[in-house]
Parts: C-alpha cells; structure tokens; sequence
C-alpha cells in the first residue's frame, strides 16, 4: 500500500486508472503510457529502439506475448496478451529499465515517464487484429507518415 507520501505525488487521475484493474493470465490488454511532460523522446530512432527491446525482452521472457505496438513520439500503445505477474509490475519493469536505457544514452538522469497507465482489457468478443491495425495505424493518424511502412517503431503479428 503506497505511504500517503507517494500517494500525494500521484496525478489526481492516477487512482482512476487503477480503479477495477484486474491483471488475469491469458487475456489480451492494450496499455498505453505516456512520457513526462509529453516530450518527444521517441522522435529519435535510436531511442525508441531502446524502448523497443524491452519489449521484446517481457516477450522473450515469456511475462507477456506482445501482439502489436507502436512507439509513438510521446508515447507507447501495446497491444498484449499478459502470460504471468500483474500489469502495474509489467509496466513499473518497463518503464524502468527503458529509462535506465535511455538516459545512459542521453547521459542523463531525467525522469522519462508520467507516473500510471491505461490499460483496456480486451474482451471476447473484439477482434484483436483490428485492434492490431488501429494500434500500428496511430503514426498515419499523426500525418507522421503517408505509409505505415515508412515509420520504423512499430511490430504486430498480423501485419
């Protein structure tokens, strides 16, 4: 249980988010974070490869089966199925070790990431590859590029 300390740090919509959060193994989520101040961190390529490969790392290590993503300028959109541990630990370990990353790349100790998530449990009956598709689509919604094929920071299982 967070100190009343770290509780009065938390954005007035953090508890919000939490609210009703339920990490079940087996189901499929789209989480969303975004960066502090909403600054374009990912505009970098090689930045946002950073953040890449931790995604891949949950992948790899089996916590999760990432089936989309798109690493936007400010934020991230992950389309996942969640396979063991809960997802504020998830995302606590990901923004973490990308910012660690991150600013040993910059030479920085900046924070990187607003404190929370968004996540939707995805339910029977949504199809997973049009959430796939809407997922990887966000750079074309941006104007950031005319073919989804031109922006480099993204990857989804159907497509």
């Amino acid at each position: 249980m967070p100190s009343s300390t770290s509780a009065a740090r938390l954005p007035a919509h953090a508890s919000v988010l939490r609210k009703g959060r339920v990490s079940e193994a087996g189901r499929a989520y789209l989480l969303t974070t975004v960066t502090e101040g909403r600054r374009p961190l990912f505009a970098d390529f090689h930045v946002g490869r950073l953040l890449a490969a931790e995604l891949r790392n949950e992948h790899a290590a089996r916590r999760v089966v990432s089936l989309a993503w798109v690493i936007m300028p400010d934020h991230l959109h992950w389309l996942l199925t969640l396979e063991q541990g809960a997802l504020g630990q998830l995302m606590q370990r990901v923004k973490s070790r990308s910012a660690i990353a991150i600013n040993a790349r910059l030479g920085c100790t900046q924070r990187l990431w607003q404190k929370g998530f968004h996540d939707h449990a995805v339910r029977g009956e949504e199809d997973l590859a049009s959430i796939a598709r809407y997922v990887v689509a966000n750079p074309l919604r941006a104007g950031l590029v005319s073919h989804i094929g031109d922006y480099p920071l993204w990857d989804a299982d159907w497509l």
